[in-house]
């Protein structure tokens, strides 16, 4: 199951919780504070898991690609 960052609209309420894609979509998540179920997405941490490859020779832009070049 994912986490979201969720901001309910009746209350200003920001909250993360985690919670089935169904009940997200549903709308059958609560505001933590007020009940309500009138929530909208924020977009605050983005988790990225990348294996570490065993290689001779590490990518110098590393930092600018995330390793996806190949290098």
């Amino acid at each position: 199951m994912p986490f979201y960052d969720l901001k309910c609209k009746t209350c200003g309420e920001e909250f993360n919780i985690m919670a089935k894609m169904s009940d997200k979509d549903q709308n059958l998540i609560k505001c933590v504070k007020c009940g309500s179920d009138d929530l909208e997405t924020l977009f605050k941490n983005i988790n990225i898991v990348q294996s570490k490859k065993n290689s001779s020779s590490d990518c110098p832009n590393i930092h600018k690609c995330g390793g996806c070049c190949g290098h």
